[in-house]
């Protein structure tokens, strides 16, 4: 049967209101949108949305929309079904340049008002509510569509894609980009469960962060719709969708990768560990609670390494080195199932919370399926980007708790809340014992499945749980860890024996001026490579030159850099390339910055081709007038802070 919703069956409301995306997905009489049982949620003030879920909340989402590759807009319905309070007169939602045509009920037109815009939060809706009983809920349906700039989407034409025949489209929820394509409570702490009818042309494919329901079905006009469903209740942000000409294949029973055809053959030979990752996580930390585990390999133009979104992990082409080497970023996003999508930052201040515990349950996955020295490689190199992170953000941004009042939540996403988190994990393990820290974390994922956390929940339960003594706190000095700046005491960097030499060859050449073709970088592994050209002098002050023009040109071409397939080896050289204006790079990173979006390498290229002054500040300035259309909106709103809006 059809599970009601305010005064009227979902069904029925579908029918009055003219064939809305109300039915469940397989067009059934199965329940629409089976709820997973949670503990009831204590909602927390989030200053990134406008939306008082104290009050009245969205707890599913119902999405019936059209894609228009010409007009770059996706257009139709959003059926939202809503929770009150007694007395509860409204709801209010979160929008970003949305054209809201009409709001009604089964009972006909419902009032609405749109707040005043504001640059990062984009607009309250705010939607008086029918009429409803203690206990049911009300149903808003949205007609609207999206606008071409919509931040969170990108629409791709032929000749952005590696087919080179028809457009993409895809979308990047996170932070708060979700308000952009769906009119929603846009906030990490209201989970909804959500179902969707996509249409689009016939000759292209959508994929979704959600269950496929069916076949696609004839929709007319040489068009398709697809059905979609998820529920589990998640985070606005995970929310996704991917249309364009791509194809799948297997890795096993319950994993797989999606891509363009002519990429398909690559990218399943880089994935293969994938399948192996699943049992090494469940192992760890239960079982993986999302059905499928499959991922999307996108256009270049994905602005970052990966999205953990549910069932369907959307990820950079960066990571096709060829020879498997940066498989970490799929146990990363693998990872995210449980902290993260399982467990989840209820406001973006608590950031760390997703990410540094993701970190460290990377390192274990890592591990588990290429051993100690790899992870431990990985944890000494994630410890260096942090060092460098610590010495240029503001003291106040390298707590694991921020305040973001203000400002952008894309602020928060530094290597403090990866980093700093995953080390705060790793030195709690330490102290407690590896196998009492895992029954613990293993615990906290059971104990607050689909339940938003926050910074002082997440120490309740610790405290509850497995730091039960005065002298295990003060060893561990966790409050000095998320509400202090900087490094605590108690904190013992990675060492990694592997590194030794690596160090050793760093220092001939770069420090002592020996010859490159005594590198032995054939032999090294990509993480050896990148702690190689990580190395800078102990006394290095801003501006100054380390290396002459001569060991630039032997660098280059005795490791044949020019021809570097491997992105994080290339970014690496190319950031050592620019801080000594070496010239001779320049095309190659011309090329790297015009072929692939990926926030990490390029936000970073820009700011040092800025600080180089008089020789970097025009070639920035050329070649992001050149790049810049190709990027995500993610990407150039933080470029565009640097180097200006061409």
């Amino acid at each position: 049967m059809i599970r009601q919703i305010g005064l009227v069956s979902a069904l029925a409301l579908m029918t009055a209101l003219g064939g809305c995306a109300a039915m469940n997905a397989s067009g059934s009489d199965m329940p629409a949108v089976p709820v997973t049982a949670t503990a009831p949620v204590d909602y927390v003030r989030d200053i990134h949305s406008h939306a008082r879920p104290e009050i009245a909340r969205v707890v599913h989402v119902s999405l019936d929309l059209t894609a228009d590759f010409e007009g770059r807009t996706l257009s139709g319905t959003a059926l939202l079904e809503v929770t009150a309070e007694p007395g509860a007169a409204e709801v209010v939602l979160d929008v970003r340049d949305l054209d809201i045509h009409a709001v009604r009920s089964n009972a006909g037109p419902l009032d609405y008002r749109l707040g005043e815009a504001d640059p990062i939060l984009g607009q309250a809706l705010t939607v008086t509510l029918p009429s409803i009983q203690p206990g049911q809920r009300a149903a808003i349906l949205i007609d609207y569509s999206t606008r071409p700039d919509a931040a969170a989407l990108q629409w791709l034409t032929p000749q952005q894609t590696a087919g080179g025949q028809q457009p993409y489209m895809f979308s990047q929820g996170q932070a708060i980009l979700t308000r952009t394509w769906v009119p929603t409570q846009d906030s990490p702490g209201i989970r909804q469960t959500w179902d969707a009818r996509i249409t689009v042309p016939s000759d292209l494919k959508v994929v979704m962060s959600g269950e496929a329901v069916g076949a696609p079905e004839a929709a007319g006009a040489g068009r398709t719709a697809t059905r979609f469903r998820m529920t589990n209740p998640v985070p606005p942000y995970l929310i996704a969708i991917g249309v364009g000409d791509v194809a799948f294949q297997a890795i096993d029973e319950r994993t797989g990768v999606w891509t363009e055809p002519s990429q398909l053959a690559a990218a399943h030979h880089e994935m293969i560990p994938t399948a192996a990752m699943v049992d090494a996580a469940e192992q760890l930390y239960g079982p993986y609670r999302w059905g499928r585990y499959d991922l999307l390999i996108l256009p270049p133009s994905f602005p970052f390494g990966g999205m953990e979104n549910p069932r369907l992990t959307f990820a950079t082409p960066t990571i096709i080195a060829g020879d498997r080497s940066l498989v970490s970023l799929v146990a990363h996003e693998l990872a995210h199932s449980w902290s993260g999508n399982l467990v989840t930052n209820a406001t973006w201040a608590d950031f760390w919370l997703n990410e540094g515990f993701t970190v460290y349950f990377e390192n274990r996955i890592m591990e588990a399926v290429e051993g100690r020295d790899r992870a431990l490689m990985l944890q000494s190199l994630g410890w260096g980007e942090l060092e460098s992170s610590l010495a240029s953000l503001p003291p106040a941004d390298t707590r694991l708790k921020l305040d973001l009042a203000g400002r952008d939540p894309d602020d928060g996403m530094t290597d403090v809340a990866y980093e700093k988190g995953a080390a705060f994990l790793h030195t709690i393990e330490r102290i407690v014992g590896r196998d009492r820290f895992d029954a613990w974390l293993k615990g906290y994922f059971e104990r607050n499945a689909f339940r938003p956390m926050t910074t002082e929940r997440f120490l309740e339960d610790i405290r509850a749980n497995l730091v039960t003594t005065r002298a295990l706190e003060d060893q561990l000095m966790m409050d000095a860890w998320i509400y202090q700046p900087g490094m605590p005491s108690n904190w013992q960097p990675p060492v990694s024996t592997a590194f030794v030499p690596v160090d050793a060859a760093a220092r001939a050449f770069f420090a002592d001026k020996g010859p490159a073709s005594a590198i032995p970088w054939a032999g090294w592994s990509t993480q050896e490579r990148q702690r190689f050209l990580a190395w800078r002098p102990e006394t290095l002050r801003d501006g100054a030159d380390w290396l002459t023009a001569a060991q630039l040109a032997d660098l280059e071409a005795t490791l044949n850099l020019r021809e570097e397939g491997n992105a994080e080896v290339l970014f690496a050289w190319l950031q050592i390339a620019v801080q000594h204006r070496y010239q001779p790079a320049v095309p190659t990173l011309e090329k790297f910055l015009t072929t692939m979006g990926r926030r990490k390498f390029v936000l970073p290229l820009f700011a040092s081709l800025w600080a180089e002054g008089d020789w970097g500040r025009p070639i920035a300035t050329r070649l992001y007038a050149q790049a810049r259309p190709g990027y995500h909106p993610v990407t150039t709103g933080s470029v565009d802070a640097v180097v200006g809006r061409p």
